[in-house]
């Protein structure tokens, strides 16, 4: 499905399922693909508990972009982006995440795409060896429960478990949580299945 914003195209690879409990919309990194290990695991997972996943390229990306530009054009772009897809799913109830930098735009956006709850992967707190440039505020203002599964060797650093609904730590993994992408399928799935119950609005 390719969608038009004001930064130009993007295109969302869209997986549905028989009977859809919800909508969860994904993005990647900012230098990365909608193919990374973990979101593919959170597509598995999340269609076996009767989720839709759109896993959308953002428009830098599909220019071959590996920066994302300022964060209020890549937001505006996100929610243009986002609006398009749930006009095709108008009945269902929505999630947004994505992994990193695609993490930060998920919880900035949050209430202004109408997202019930985020899903965090990989949330760069800080970039490696900056601790004092905290994005931890980013997490806070999300306005929605925030779901952060980071690993334990990540050197964007850890949120701490009050910036978040809940913070998932799995050991052995990095940035790219690619040691056991299966296991960030499980929790994220865990979360959706009660988050997005029509009882949990």
């Amino acid at each position: 499905m390719e969608l038009t914003t004001a930064q130009g195209p993007a295109v969302a690879e869209i997986d549905e399922v028989a009977d859809p409990r919800f909508l969860l919309v994904l993005t990647h990194g900012s230098a990365g693909g909608v193919d990374a290990p973990d979101l593919l695991a959170v597509r598995d997972a999340v269609l076996r508990i009767g989720g839709v996943v759109a896993r959308v390229l953002q428009p830098f990306r599909v220019r071959g972009g590996r920066a994302p530009g300022t964060p209020a054009r890549q937001d505006e772009a996100w929610e243009a982006l986002v609006a398009g897809i749930r006009e095709r799913y108008p009945e269902l109830p929505f999630a947004q995440g994505g992994r990193s930098n695609g993490a930060r735009v998920a919880c900035r956006t949050a209430l202004r795409a109408g997202a019930r709850t985020v899903v965090a992967l990989a949330f760069p707190l800080h970039p490696p060896g900056r601790p004092e440039r905290s994005r931890a505020g980013e997490l806070r203002a999300a306005g929605v429960d925030v779901l952060v599964v980071n690993g334990d060797r990540d050197p964007f650093g850890i949120p701490r478990a009050a910036d978040a609904a809940r913070l998932v730590v799995l050991p052995g993994e990095g940035h790219d949580l690619r040691k056991d992408p299966a296991r960030v399928g499980e929790v994220v799935a865990e979360w959706l299945d009660v988050r997005m119950r029509p009882d949990s609005a």
